[in-house]
């Protein structure tokens, strides 16, 4: 008997998850790297993936993520022990129309694909600013719709940044500003939604950085950028980007007393995974498994005309500008469980853990 229960425990502590950590909820804020749908209620909305192949590998159908699965957001839930949190807009309309009667327990997914930290970032398209979406769970807070207790113990999580430089580069668009005062706007923006999620009581605050976008197959559509190679311009503009957001999550503690907050080195987990590809299971780190095109990055996965790989999991991306299921999930277990140069101070698991009452 004591073998079989030695047995049980050692298959439960190879899963990510274990059965008590003190996260409730997530609140997620960003772009198409967390959005769960938000977009595809959006009527006037251009930014979507809500039809066949999206969600082919995992779902099995369209679910308005822009991936073949799960996203990161997805996979943290999962780790902590939670169901998927829906999107906002979906979960407005259940309250609305009387088919749920609360806003969900576990959490509420605000991300709209497209958005940036900037509010004019793709506005054209209709998607939901970063300030927008910050207004929708300031309304809720503020209406006693979210219990405030349940938001001092949820995790928050932020990823946001990667449309804004790379609209920062298109060839219509004349910045009035140089790289560096761009970024430091962009940063600007980020101090806002730390402020704001504070003050309504966030407490766990995850902030991600922006993986390398200028390696993204979609930079085929770029005059001047290189596709032998990732766009180096566009990279470095990135890494100001995230060496701002580590420098604001060091000074959480400082500037938001009771408050704990991680850093997501994501640009380094990708490069590793582009550095040794076979080690991670990848075939191909440089071409859209689905799309068409140079790099089959000229054209969106699902619009007419695209060609698909066979084997979705093999490939870093999965359209244009998103990664795979698979890469998401790799990224997810560094964030998780991973060590310093991944995720930093502590690691999600760690920070899933604390008891914050304590802190």
């Amino acid at each position: 008997m004591e073998k079989v229960l030695l047995l049980l425990l050692l298959s439960l502590a190879s899963f990510p998850s274990v059965f008590s950590f003190n996260v409730p909820a997530i609140f997620t804020f960003g772009d198409s790297i967390f959005d769960a749908g938000n977009n595809h209620f959006l009527k006037n909305c251009t930014a979507q993936a809500d039809f066949p192949p999206y969600g082919s590998s995992f779902f099995h159908h369209p679910t308005g993520r822009f991936t073949n699965g799960r996203t990161v957001a997805d996979f943290i839930s999962q780790f902590i022990g939670l169901d998927l949190q829906k999107p906002y807009l979906q979960a407005q309309i259940e309250v609305v129309n009387g088919t749920q009667k609360n806003y969900p327990s576990n959490g509420i997914n605000f991300a709209s694909a497209g958005s940036g930290v900037l509010r004019e970032t793709n506005k054209d398209m209709g998607v939901i600013p970063i300030q927008d979406q910050l207004q929708q769970f300031q309304t809720l807070v503020q209406q006693n719709q979210i219990d405030s207790k349940l938001v001092q113990q949820s995790l928050f999580s932020l990823e946001s940044g990667s449309n804004d430089v790379f609209n920062y580069f298109l060839p219509f668009v004349t910045p009035t500003l140089d790289p560096d005062a761009y970024v430091q706007v962009m940063l600007t923006e980020v101090v806002h939604y730390l402020d704001t999620i504070y003050k309504l009581g966030a407490r766990r605050i995850a902030v991600f950085a922006l993986g390398p976008v200028g390696c993204v197959p979609a930079r085929s559509l770029l005059p001047g950028a290189p596709t032998d190679r990732c766009f180096g311009k566009m990279n470095h503009m990135v890494k100001q980007y995230n060496l701002g957001l580590e420098s604001l999550v060091k000074d959480i503690p400082i500037k938001y007393p009771g408050a704990v907050g991680i850093y997501g080195a994501v640009y380094d987990i990708v490069q590793r995974l582009r550095a040794i590809p076979k080690h991670y299971g990848f075939s191909d780190v440089s071409n859209a498994c689905c799309g068409d095109g140079i790099l089959r990055g000229m054209l969106q996965c699902g619009q007419e005309g695209y060609k698909i790989c066979p084997n979705p999991n093999e490939y870093l991306f999965w359209d244009y500008f998103h990664p795979s299921e698979h890469t998401y999930k790799l990224i997810s277990k560094a964030l998780w469980g991973g060590k310093q140069s991944q995720v930093r101070p502590i690691n999600l698991r760690t920070l899933a853990n604390l008891n914050l009452s304590s802190v």
